[in-house]
């Protein structure tokens, strides 16, 4: 979890390769609407969030269900979304990937193709509610470094 370009999907991706697990991208669970607002630079309401939030929890609990782990890179910017998350789970280990503003900045000035409006990112860090159960990694490193901490950290 974290802010937008922090690391989130390339991260998960790395993990996924090295665990087998399958990674969830929330950014493709999002509404149409959703995205079209994300795109003009408007930030999402709770309202906007919730049904997202649902659908990634069921993918979640759908893996639990037939005992398998999972990875979803998600925001989950505010505690209440993580519980929202983890309703229902019985096993859920948080990794809060954290970065200061500039470097944050510089990277999303360097991604193409990505629907987040870069305008966006200061409402996120405005929203951030560190979570308080999470391993927490500072992403001043290149991403195979960062998985590696992630792996180390979880005890994977």
């Amino acid at each position: 979890m974290g802010v937008t370009g922090v690391g989130k999907t390339t991260v998960g991706q790395l993990l996924a390769e090295k665990t087998g697990w399958p990674l969830y991208d929330a950014d493709d669970y999002h509404s149409a609407a959703n995205v079209e607002k994300m795109r003009a630079g408007i930030p999402l309401t709770d309202d906007d969030r919730w049904p997202w939030l649902d659908r990634l929890n069921a993918l979640l609990r759908n893996a639990e269900a037939k005992g398998k782990s999972a990875i979803l890179a998600c925001s989950a910017l505010k505690q209440r979304y993580r519980d929202r998350l983890q309703q229902g789970l019985s096993h859920v280990r948080w990794v809060h990937l954290k970065g200061d503003m500039g470097l944050i900045r510089s990277r999303l000035s360097q991604r193409k193709g990505h629907y987040m409006n870069p305008a966006l990112l200061q409402s996120q860090f405005d929203a951030l509610e560190a979570p308080l159960d999470a391993l927490i990694i500072d992403v001043d490193d290149d991403p195979p470094a960062l998985a590696q901490r992630v792996l180390r950290g979880l005890q994977i």
